[in-house]
């Protein structure tokens, strides 16, 4: 089996660590966090050190790859971006759990997580570092674009097109031949009936733009996954 590590020690790290130990393919041997002290254990395992960490740490342990374990897109891009700057050579993993369905032709890129229960229906396309997140369900033909995320509970209907670093929150519907743009963010258990720009925030049943956003604005309730980076905030990796 093949020694991983898992970015970031928060709760999403927790279930991405439980999707790893099913594969028979990669091996977790630890996280890495900026915010956790090093050698704490987290569900059995190790904080590691930092990402800056990295280089030594990919060489004591025979590390082939891992996965950037953050819920929030943009902090998730900054860290992956700063990880290829740092080992220009490493390799993303998908984290798959054993109990989602993916459908005919599916493509996935490098770096994404399928929670429990997902569905993804025949021809759709997840791009790189995306999070399909637990019990959400893609129709057909449908396209994630890097960064980009599903919650728990989302429903999409075929040819579904979601920009790059944009999110469908808790619950939320969407009916079919949708386009929603880069870096906007779709408000929980809300029914989207037609397009949405891009850098908009947008709920209500049936949705409305409520607001512009900027990319790297914080839309997680409590979101801790912003503690995962120690990067000043004019980093632009």
């Amino acid at each position: 089996m093949k020694n991983v590590l898992i970015f970031g020690a928060s709760g999403h790290g927790s279930v991405v660590l439980d999707i790893l130990e099913r594969s028979e393919e990669f091996q977790p041997v630890g996280f890495v966090d900026s915010f956790i002290k090093k050698g704490t254990k987290k569900n059995g395992y190790p904080v590691l050190g930092s990402e800056f960490d990295l280089l030594h740490i990919l060489e004591k342990h025979g590390v082939y790859g891992g996965i950037v374990a953050v819920g929030d897109n943009w902090v998730r891009r900054r860290l992956v971006h700063l990880i290829q700057r740092l080992a220009p050579n490493f390799i993303f993993i998908n984290a798959v759990h054993p109990s989602a369905i993916l459908g005919k032709n599916v493509r996935l890129g490098s770096g994404t997580a399928i929670m429990p229960g997902v569905i993804v229906n025949a021809n759709s396309c997840i791009g790189d570092h995306c999070i399909v997140n637990t019990r959400a369900s893609m129709g057909h033909d449908g396209v994630l674009s890097d960064f980009s995320s599903l919650a728990p509970g989302v429903g999409c209907g075929g040819n579904l097109r979601l920009g790059t670093g944009a999110a469908i929150s808790l619950g939320s519907l969407v009916i079919e031949n949708i386009g929603i743009g880069s870096w906007s963010v779709v408000g929980a258990g809300s029914l989207v009936l037609d397009e949405i720009p891009e850098s908009v925030v947008a709920y209500g049943s049936p949705a409305r733009i409520i607001r512009n956003r900027k990319a790297g604005e914080p839309y997680l309730g409590v979101n801790q996954d912003r503690k995962t980076l120690q990067l000043p905030l004019n980093y632009t990796a």
